[in-house]
C-alpha cells in the first residue's frame, strides 16, 4: 500500500506536500496532518484559518480545530479558542485522552498553556483591515482546511482547522470541531471531512454518513455524492435550502472522492500520491459531479490563489 494524502482548497497545497513528505519518511498520519494544517494556520495569506483568520463580529479571531485517529477512533477538538497559534496541535493532544477531549474557550486555552503550546495575537493587520470593511456589509467566507492521511501500513487519520464564519457571533461554532459532522475517521473503512456552511453540514452529520456508506461497500465518490445530495434534498423538502457544502473522502485502499452542492465555482482539493501532487477541481453543473485536474488557466488565475 502506498501512502497518500488529500486536503481541501488550494491553501492546503504546500502543507499537503510537507505532510506527505513526512508520511513517505515513515511518520504517523497524525504527524503528517499536523504538519500540513500548521502550514495553513501559520500563513496569514489565508483568511479563514489560523493567523490572519476571519474575525468575529467584535473583531476577535476565534479558532476551531479537530483531529481523529482512524486506528483507535480517538478524537480531540478545541472550539472558540483565542490566540492559540496552532489549534490543530491542541486537538491532537486532546485525542490522547480518555475523557475531557473537547474543550472550549478558556478551558482550551488553559490546556494549551499547560502543554506548552505557543500563543500569539491571531489578528493580523490584513485581517483587521478586512474586518473593518466587511462589518458594513454581508459576510460570506467560511472555508475550512481538512486533511486526510493514509500511511503505507494502512493507518488513517483526519484533521480540520478554521476560523469559522465571517463576522460570526462570538462563541459561534460550526461543524469543523464536531466529530461526525466536520470529520470522521475509521481505518477499517476510510475517512471523510466537510467544509462550507457549517450550520447546514452539521444537520446531516455528513462525515459520519460518508464513512458509514464506505462501510456498506460504496466507493468514496459514490459515498460523497449519496450522503451530500440526499442531505441537501431532505433539507429542501423541509423548506430549509442548504447553502454551499463540500465533502472529501478516502477509503482504506487509498481511493478518494469529492462532491459539492455549489454550481457557481469549483471546489478545489489537493491529492498527494506516489505519482506526485495535483490540484483537482470538483464541479457540479446541477446534474452531475465531475472531478478533474485543474487547468493551467485556473492555476494561473490570481483570483483562485486564496482558495
Amino acid at each position: 500500500m502506498q501512502a497518500r494524502m488529500i486536503g481541501t482548497w488550494r491553501m492546503a497545497h504546500e502543507g499537503v506536500i510537507l505532510g506527505y513528505q513526512l508520511l513517505q519518511a515513515g511518520s504517523s498520519p497524525r504527524q503528517a496532518i499536523e504538519r500540513a494544517i500548521m502550514d495553513v494556520e501559520d500563513n496569514p495569506q489565508y483568511r479563514s484559518v489560523g493567523y490572519g483568520g476571519l474575525p468575529n463580529r467584535d473583531g476577535v479571531v476565534e479558532l476551531d480545530a479537530a483531529f481523529m485517529d482512524g486506528d483507535n477512533l480517538r478524537f480531540g477538538a478545541v472550539m472558540s479558542t483565542r490566540n492559540i497559534k496552532n489549534p490543530i496541535l491542541a486537538a491532537g493532544l486532546l485525542s490522547e485522552r480518555r475523557q475531557n477531549i473537547l474543550l472550549a474557550g478558556g478551558g482550551a486555552e488553559e490546556f494549551a498553556v499547560l502543554n506548552g503550546l505557543t500563543f500569539q495575537n491571531m489578528l493580523s493587520p490584513k485581517a483587521k483591515e478586512y474586518w473593518l470593511k466587511q462589518r458594513k456589509g454581508d459576510a460570506e467566507s467560511h472555508d475550512t482546511v481538512c486533511v486526510i492521511a493514509l500511511s503505507d501500513t494502512g493507518s488513517m487519520a483526519v484533521g480540520t482547522s478554521t476560523s469559522g464564519l465571517d463576522l460570526k457571533e462570538p462563541g459561534r461554532v460550526g461543524d469543523t470541531p464536531l466529530v461526525g459532522s466536520g470529520l470522521y475517521g475509521d481505518s477499517m473503512y476510510g475517512c471523510a471531512a466537510a467544509t462550507g456552511s457549517g450550520e447546514d453540514i452539521m444537520k446531516g452529520c455528513l462525515s459520519f454518513e460518508i464513512v458509514r456508506l464506505l462501510k456498506q461497500g460504496l466507493t468514496p465518490q459514490e459515498a460523497c455524492e449519496k450522503a451530500l445530495f440526499e442531505h441537501r434534498d431532505q433539507m429542501q423538502k423541509r423548506g430549509c435550502p442548504a447553502e454551499s457544502m463540500h465533502v472529501l473522502a478516502m477509503d482504506k485502499q487509498g481511493l478518494f472522492g469529492a462532491a459539492t452542492t455549489r454550481n457557481t465555482a469549483p471546489f478545489p482539493y489537493i491529492i498527494a500520491t506516489e505519482a506526485g501532487v495535483e490540484i483537482c477541481l470538483c464541479q457540479y453543473d446541477g446534474r452531475i459531479v465531475t472531478n478533474e485536474k485543474a487547468s493551467r488557466q485556473w492555476l494561473d488565475d490570481p483570483a483562485n490563489a486564496a482558495h
